[in-house]
């Protein structure tokens, strides 16, 4: 009986092992759907990265803009530097470079334009005043380059899609 015992217990402990662990078409299976997965998530999660890097050219060419006006409202001309603005923005980011162009009397133009990169488009702000009879009003306009890498807009157009390839994006 010993003998008959320790032969069964040997046959089941052979057939345990036999079970334990995957296969090789087991995991082949698991690698492909890993690496299907991944190459579906991986363009949107740098789709997204991107997203929030030019979130913060639109945010801080907004914020030049609002800036502008204020400026404009107690001293009747338009700055050139942001400092002055006090806005307390840097000029420079990781990626982008602000500027403001020399402009005219009656408008302001703020460059958001890409330092290093050609996937992320790039931003210009606009503040222009508005004459009528009841008075002068100023108004702004952010405008996006159409296509990444180009640069912002040049020229003060109060209407974006006369920038040279910008489009409006809030105003």
């Amino acid at each position: 009986m010993k003998t008959e015992f320790k032969a069964k217990f040997l046959q089941h402990v052979a057939k345990k092992r036999k079970e334990e662990g995957f296969t090789l078409i087991e995991l082949l299976v698991v690698i492909i759907i890993i690496g299907i997965l991944s190459a579906i998530a991986l363009p949107s999660f740098l789709n997204q990265a991107n997203k929030a890097k030019q979130s913060e050219a639109k945010t801080y060419v907004g914020s030049i803009n609002k800036a502008h006006q204020a400026y404009f409202t107690e001293k009747s001309t338009f700055q050139t530097d942001i400092d002055v603005l006090g806005v307390g923005i840097v000029t420079q980011t990781l990626n982008y470079k602000y500027t403001i162009p020399t402009g005219s009397a009656s408008e302001a133009i703020t460059k958001g334009d890409t330092n290093f990169t050609t996937t992320l488009s790039s931003y210009g702000g606009l503040v222009y005043i508005v004459t009528s009879t009841s008075g002068a009003t100023s108004r702004t306009a952010l405008c996006e380059t159409d296509k990444p890498g180009l640069s912002s807009v040049e020229s003060g157009n109060t209407d974006c899609s006369q920038a040279g390839g910008m489009s409006a994006v809030g105003t």
